[in-house]
């Protein structure tokens, strides 16, 4: 690999680094909004509506696409980077937006303390749990993806991209569902519900970015002549 191809991989794996991490601070910012998708209609499982769920999850299923093609291209080692990346980049986020929600804000301030605390108002268990459930499902998922790689001889790409993310999902959901009901800021008789409404929407979208992750992989094949089950190695 040339020197030429070799910045451009590592430009690419860097941008692919700030998506990831993006995309998880954000979801931490925003989960407090819940909304209802019914593709399906009126559905309930164990007493919540299917789908009934915060958009704070709207995000995730772009960062385990974003491990999953930084795993194939660039190896496992990489891939947990970011997750630790990303992780670090979440409570530090967190951090700030603390220290902004102590800050007095002045008569003339467009948005007054009570609207920022009511917005930005951040319960620490909720985001330990959150940043735990995800944190140890990413890192199962970026294990199981490169157990199914190594087995399969880097074939049959749909395979490790959808059974890594099913059991890391189903980690992801009822680690963070449990802590919560744990803490008493969930009630027990909605943990199956949540559980089995956040893991059902999880695997549909899993389904669904199996193509892009399908399209991404062929074109940096393609372009950093790639064979199948190659990777490339970036210089620490």
């Amino acid at each position: 690999m040339t020197i030429k191809d070799k910045r451009l991989a590592y430009k690419i794996y860097l941008y692919l680094g700030a998506l990831f991490i993006t995309s998880l601070v954000v979801s931490n910012l925003i989960f407090q909004k819940f909304f209802y998708w019914n593709p399906f209609g009126e559905v309930e499982i164990f007493g919540v509506s299917l789908f009934e769920i915060s958009v704070g999850i709207l995000p995730y299923p772009i960062t385990f696409l974003i491990t999953d093609l930084i795993s194939e291209i660039f190896g496992r080692q990489k891939a947990n980077q970011i997750v630790t990346a990303g992780i670090f980049a979440s409570f530090f986020s967190m951090a700030i937006v603390l220290v902004a929600e102590v800050a007095p804000a002045i008569e003339s301030s467009p948005i007054n303390d009570e609207t920022f605390t009511q917005v930005f108002a951040l319960s620490p268990i909720a985001v330990f749990a959150s940043m735990i459930a995800y944190l140890l499902a990413q890192y199962v998922d970026i294990a199981i993806y490169h157990f199914w790689k190594k087995l399969t001889k880097g074939k049959y790409l749909w395979l490790r991209n959808n059974f890594s993310t099913f059991l890391s999902q189903f980690i992801d959901t009822f680690t963070v569902v449990g802590l919560l009901c744990v803490f008493k800021i969930l009630p027990w008789d909605l943990f199956f519900g949540l559980v089995v409404s956040g893991f059902i929407f999880k695997i549909f979208i899993a389904f669904i970015d199996t193509p892009f992750l399908y399209l991404f992989v062929y074109i940096l094949r393609k372009r950093f002549k790639l064979k199948v089950g190659e990777e490339i190695e970036l210089e620490v």
